[in-house]
């Protein structure tokens, strides 16, 4: 008896019932992406023809799709296998990051509004830059601004390799970024850098601090690396792997899982660089865990690569590629075996902007207790609620398993 939660990370289903609080009323990552295909509006050179997930389908997501935003989308009509479950599900959380549906999904809603930056150019408080200058011994920053981070590294990266500046950034999200070259400043130095900036926005309620290094010699060759780190804060409850830890089971954690829980609970933690190798990793982890052990995987290339640089055509190749990669791990799971399929939020790739999209998310189930349909649950904490309980663990603090 295991279980494991997959996280498709930005594979959103539809707007959030709250999507107009955040600008997102009508986004929807996985119809938009559909519909573009079926258009041929995602880049005839790249991309033809309907969008193709026929595992996914099978597993519940096109009718996971129509629960939550009311259509199935072209192309993922089609029967579902019978020993699957679907659902959706709404985050109750604040915001639409990364941290706070991860822990929505492990138990713990976040109850409480996170710190954000301004729209504003400098959009750091001078206090906060000086801080950072003098204890990491920095000439200075360059950016301090709203920007995506690949076309601020392309706009400001041979000033950063000539003057050692890093470039400091942030988005929507409660995020301060730093990018700096991994030869001419260092890997070591920017995660010291990180560690001492994410001390400084603790009082302003900061969530993460991400370490964005890249490589290259110029604009025209210049690219972000998978030495990345995430310099969280814990989250602020038990979580579903506090309690496997509290009770003896064995953990593993895919990607960038350890970093987004504060490398608490979170087990053996398998890296790779982009969703091949992550689900290489997960096959690996899968196969090592011990019985009664939980596997927490994150697929981070939907988001990172493809969501926020609004690239549809690359969104679309990624979920066909991991969908050819499932029957992998289906035939691999045992009668007793829980996998579910989930997301964290929207990056919804025809939206405006750069910034994640406020989504509900799906739910895939194979195995586990449930036979009545999933239906749409009020927040992902149902997910973890469910591992628990398959598990045999204490019930977790939030959450109703299905």
């Amino acid at each position: 008896m295991r279980a494991m939660i997959l996280v498709m990370d930005s594979v959103g289903i539809g707007a959030a019932p709250d999507a107009a609080h955040y600008g997102d009323e009508g986004a929807d990552t996985v119809g938009h992406i559909a519909e573009a295909c079926a258009l041929g509006q995602a880049d005839n050179t790249i991309r033809q023809g309907l969008l193709h997930l026929p595992n996914l389908v099978r597993l519940g997501l096109g009718e996971a799709c129509r629960q939550a935003a009311g259509r199935t989308p072209t192309g993922l009509e089609g029967d579902r296998s019978a020993s699957s479950r679907f659902g959706s599900a709404v985050e109750q959380s604040k915001g639409k990051d990364t941290p706070s549906g991860h822990w929505e999904i492990a138990g713990v809603p976040v109850p409480f509004e996170w710190g954000y930056f301004p729209r504003t150019s400098p959009c750091f408080p001078s206090t906060l830059t000086r801080a950072l200058c003098t204890e990491a011994d920095l000439p200075g920053i360059l950016g301090n601004c709203h920007a995506s981070g690949t076309d601020i590294i392309s706009a400001l990266g041979e000033r950063h390799m000539r003057t050692g500046e890093p470039i400091c950034y942030t988005s929507a999200d409660s995020v301060f970024q730093i990018a700096a070259h991994e030869e001419t400043f260092g890997l070591d130095r920017l995660y010291q850098t990180c560690a001492i900036a994410r001390r400084l926005v603790d009082p302003l309620n900061i969530g993460r601090v991400i370490a964005r290094p890249f490589v290259g010699s110029s604009r025209a060759d210049f690219q972000r690396t998978h030495h990345r780190r995430d310099f969280a804060v814990p989250p602020p409850g038990q979580t579903l792997m506090d309690v496997a830890e509290a009770n003896g089971r064995d953990i593993v954690s895919i990607g960038k899982i350890d970093d987004i829980f504060a490398h608490r609970g979170t087990g053996r933690n398998i890296r790779g660089d982009g969703n091949k190798a992550l689900f290489d990793c997960t096959l690996r982890g899968w196969n090592a865990l011990a019985d009664g052990g939980f596997l927490f995987a994150n697929f981070v290339d939907f988001d990172t690569i493809y969501g926020h640089r609004r690239d549809i055509a690359g969104y679309a190749a990624a979920l066909e590629s991991f969908d050819t990669r499932l029957p992998e791990l289906l035939n691999q799971l045992r009668a007793d075996d829980l996998l579910i399929i989930t997301a964290d939020h929207g990056c919804d790739p025809t939206w405006p902007g750069t910034d994640h999209t406020r989504e509900q998310v799906p739910i895939l189930m194979i195995g586990g207790k449930a036979t009545e349909p999933i239906g749409q649950r009020s927040s992902f904490s149902d997910i973890g609620a469910t591992v628990a309980g398959h598990l045999d663990l204490p019930p977790l603090a939030h959450g109703k398993a299905f």
